[in-house]
């Protein structure tokens, strides 16, 4: 490959919760003597991020001055591009708006559609994220849980939802498309289904997109305001390069919204707190990433994540007796569903979390998800360090005495 994945990056005491994460994120577990940690829990990468990427930022660093500023033209024309070239589909530079982040996004969008205390649909299991954001800012998530069709492919419940939209009069919908924690890429049919079931009860959509440009083994995104007319003028699309390049520690994201109305609105409520201010090195990273070169780094990262999945997967199946996992086709998590593991060996989720912990596999504990036996994990490292990691998983975890 033209790009660098697989050096084993010492981030230690690089600033890096992936490794040296707080009491705060529950796995302050001492790892045994002899075992390095393998950072498999929060949703950043392990690799060097694209070279244009960091190559932008110190060119624009060589300027000594970091003053106030205004977006520029390249910074929309990037943008612009990279949509048309990677999602097909035009977008216009007034129709771009900045957030400092996608949550931050998410809730300006609500801000502007929802009164205090509304009820808002999400399905579950559901990114920790819309859980302390849209909860802790005091509206009320109703879940509609994903189903596992016969091939144990992730769906939306559409009866479901819309007993739920009628029950408690909601307005506005949330949207994680590729879904996190889960992986699903969801297909032209089933967001034109959704988008038809909002449009008959005049749902809003705010769709979390921020992992649109990571799917797997042939998997396409599908934008979810491009599947219908509604869709477009009825969804405010939240975007943000961190996923991709791996800058979630250089704050910024954009929505896009064809709807001037809501755009509008979005514009100044984003502007009343006067926090959403623009980085300059943030501005500088994106256009870095979304030159041609970003797009052939993104395009090798991808077949390095499927071979790590489909590594990952097929080790779970042929090793782990009772524990399941839907394969993704997007992003780079995995979400095991521990259930009949832990009850065939009597083991509840916090030994279980733990004892991977103590091995050097630091994983994420998915009951913040809203699924009691779940654990979730980040494949986005080099594979050496996955067949490290499910190595000992399988000896020292799964298969072992002490899990009890």
């Amino acid at each position: 490959m033209k790009y660098d994945f697989t050096t084993i990056l010492d981030r230690d005491g690089k600033d890096s919760i992936a490794v040296n994460p707080t009491e705060m994120y529950g796995i302050n577990v001492p790892t045994r003597e002899g075992f390095r940690r393998i950072p498999m829990w929060v949703a950043d990468m392990s690799f060097p991020t694209c070279p244009t990427v960091t190559e932008a930022m110190i060119e624009r660093i060589k300027h000594p001055c970091f003053g106030y500023f205004e977006p520029s033209q390249e910074y929309y024309d990037s943008i612009i591009r990279w949509q048309k070239h990677r999602h097909g589909f035009d977008v216009k530079k007034e129709e771009i708006g900045y957030e400092n982040g996608v949550l931050g996004g998410v809730l300006t969008a609500l801000k502007v559609l929802c009164s205090d205390g509304d009820n808002v649909l999400l399905n579950s299991p559901t990114y920790i994220g819309f859980t302390n954001s849209i909860g802790g800012n005091g509206y009320n998530m109703v879940l509609s849980p994903l189903k596992k069709d016969e091939q144990g492919i992730w769906r939306m419940d559409l009866a479901d939802m819309e007993e739920k939209i009628k029950q408690y009069q909601i307005h506005v919908a949330v949207l994680c498309n590729p879904y996190n924690p889960c992986g699903r890429v969801w297909e032209k049919e089933e967001l034109k289904a959704v988008m038809d079931l909002y449009e008959k009860y005049e749902v809003w959509v705010i769709s979390d997109e921020i992992w649109a440009d990571l799917v797997l083994n042939g998997h396409t995104h599908i934008p979810a305001h491009t599947v219908s007319e509604y869709a477009h003028t009825h969804t405010v699309t939240q975007y943000a390069p961190s996923k991709t390049f791996s800058l979630a520690g250089i704050s910024g994201s954009y929505h896009i919204c064809f709807n001037k109305w809501l755009n509008d609105r979005l514009a100044k409520e984003a502007s009343t707190t006067h926090y959403n201010t623009m980085s300059v090195l943030w501005m500088h990273a994106l256009i870095g990433g979304y030159r041609r070169e970003g797009e052939e780094w993104v395009e090798e990262l991808c077949e390095v994540l499927s071979d790590n999945v489909n590594y990952a997967c097929d080790f779970i199946r042929d090793h782990f007796e009772g524990v399941t996992v839907a394969k993704p086709e997007g992003t780079y998590m995995l979400f095991l569903d521990c259930e009949n593991w832990c009850k065939a060996n009597n083991c509840d989720m916090d030994t279980l979390l733990r004892k991977g912990v103590e091995y050097g596999v630091l994983w994420q504990d998915g009951r913040p998800f809203h699924d009691p036996y779940a654990i979730r994990m980040n494949l986005a490292v080099p594979k050496e360090l996955v067949i490290e990691a499910f190595d000992r998983l399988n000896r020292y975890v799964f298969h072992t005495e002490e899990a009890k």
